[in-house]
């Protein structure tokens, strides 16, 4: 094997944009491991793990740690490494000719004095994130965190000092929001329309709106609160000032509101807050409606019809062996004897993952965007790892996954997913996705449905009917 380690001294990088040049390596041929990150003791203890020999580094260093089967492999991923660094350089440069601002602070006061920014976006590891977001705050501006693993504690701190500023923390581990028309995080393409979102869930909010979108319905704003704001340590700050925001919006017709199980408290408070626009509880639970019905109940409010939500069904439901596959040439079911097995649940959601396990009843899910898997890694919507390395693992039953798409999600997930989903096939496991997105997301939501669907999946943009038809998949085959 062949290693490149540098520390590059003073270069700073998101650290979205820098997992998706980590990704754009790792995927190289020949290339086995690839980090590019910023220098903090976690990424550089990840990297030293990795069996890597790391000079002296502080985390305002960039590093980098490239494995290879050979020399001219490290050195096209080299190559490779300062294209993609010169071309998000030149996304993000300035052409102006005085100093850029060196902090949060500086930048969020020169833009709210220039009057062109409302909104600062934050996405730096978690233990960083706090001070980068008071500082756009008590700048008077708007913050989206997108970072996670960010204490609780710090979290109410803020977003009580927000309150009193009169400006919305979106926040922490905040995944996704659309704000007039601008996508941030991971965001889909939605058409504008009349329907607000208020959303302490990302992948949740996501399949809400790409479900209005593929109904024609529009979004006016999405602005997401954290996936802990509806808890009863947090108590729904965020969702509050976010609601009355929507509220006082002249765009806005109707809002939903979208959250993993709540606290029953917090819940209660926030839906009794006397709106003179109507509200739709979109609130997962047990004996609460799923997401897809709760789209429906906005489309009825909004006069508008339901369609037949988009699927792709596999056929045979149940792959055969090799030896029952040559048999069954030509029948007209599913080939041979079931092959039984469990439920699993390989997510990258963790509202879409809760929203499966409510549905499915029984079986093993793991959201692998929890902050456990994420520490240091790129987020599953990212890259797909460590679940193509759970799907490899399942030998028999049903696999449930999702796929979400949009702005910042993988540019073509179905490309390293179908193998994973053709090989699983081939061992007689059953797939199901649940594929999240809209038809102007720039994967191609129907080149994505095809190419599972292809690769032997069942394809379906209703998470919950994914989930329903693993469920019967699963118990059908249980009792066979």
């Amino acid at each position: 094997m062949n290693d490149l380690v540098e520390v590059r001294a003073g270069i700073y990088h998101d650290s979205v944009s820098l997992m998706r040049v980590s990704q754009a390596l790792a995927g190289r041929p020949g290339v086995s491991v690839a980090i590019v990150a910023m220098a903090t003791e976690l990424n550089v203890g990840l990297a030293c793990d990795a069996g890597f020999s790391v000079p002296p580094a502080t985390p305002g260093d960039l590093l980098v740690a490239i494995r290879a089967s050979s020399e001219d492999a490290v050195q096209e991923a080299a190559c490779e490494l300062e294209r993609q660094l010169a071309a998000r350089g030149a996304a993000s440069g300035s052409r102006r000719e005085e100093a850029p601002p060196r902090t949060t602070r500086s930048a969020a006061r020169a833009a709210a004095r220039a009057g062109d920014a409302t909104v600062a976006l934050v996405s730096v590891p978690g233990e960083y994130a706090f001070l980068e977001a008071v500082d756009a705050v008590e700048a008077g501006i708007s913050v989206m965190i997108f970072s996670d693993n960010v204490p609780v504690e710090q979290e109410i701190l803020l977003k009580d000092r927000a309150r009193e500023q009169g400006v919305l923390v979106m926040g922490p581990d905040c995944g996704t929001a659309v704000i007039g028309g601008a996508g941030l995080g991971f965001a889909n393409v939605l058409r504008p329309g009349p329907v607000g979102v208020v959303a302490a869930s990302g992948t949740g909010a996501q399949q809400v709106t790409s479900l209005l979108d593929l109904a024609g319905v529009g979004v006016s704003h999405l602005l997401g609160v954290g996936g802990r704001d509806l808890s009863a340590e947090v108590g729904g700050r965020s969702t509050i000032q976010a609601l009355r925001a929507l509220d006082a919006d002249p765009a806005t017709e109707l809002i939903v509101l979208v959250s993993k199980p709540p606290a029953a408290e917090v819940a209660r408070a926030v839906q009794d807050l006397g709106l003179g626009t109507k509200v739709v509880a979109a609130l997962l639970g047990p004996g609460q409606d799923d997401l897809t019905t709760a789209v429906e109940r906005v489309l009825g409010a909004l006069g508008h019809e339901v369609p037949a939500w988009p699927a792709w069904p596999a056929w045979p439901a149940w792959p055969a062996s090799p030896a029952e596959h040559a048999a069954s040439e030509g029948a007209s079911g599913p080939a041979g004897d079931a092959v039984r097995g469990p439920l699993r649940g390989l997510y990258s959601g963790g509202t879409l993952c809760t929203e499966a396990a409510l549905i499915a009843g029984t079986g093993e899910f793991t959201d692998f965007g929890d902050d456990e898997y994420t520490r240091g890694r790129a987020h599953p919507m990212i890259d797909p790892t460590l679940r193509l390395e759970a799907l490899d693992a399942v030998e028999s039953g049903v696999v449930l996954l999702d796929v979400v798409l949009g702005q910042g999600a993988d540019p073509d997930p179905s490309a390293r997913l179908a193998p994973g989903v053709a090989r699983a096939r081939e061992r007689g496991v059953a797939v199901v996705v649940a594929l999240v997105g809209t038809d102007g997301d720039p994967q191609g939501l129907r080149a994505q449905a095809a190419r599972l669907n292809e690769a032997g999946a069942a394809v379906f943009t209703s998470n919950a009917a994914a989930a329903r038809h693993a469920r019967e998949l699963a118990r059908a085959h249980a009792g066979a």
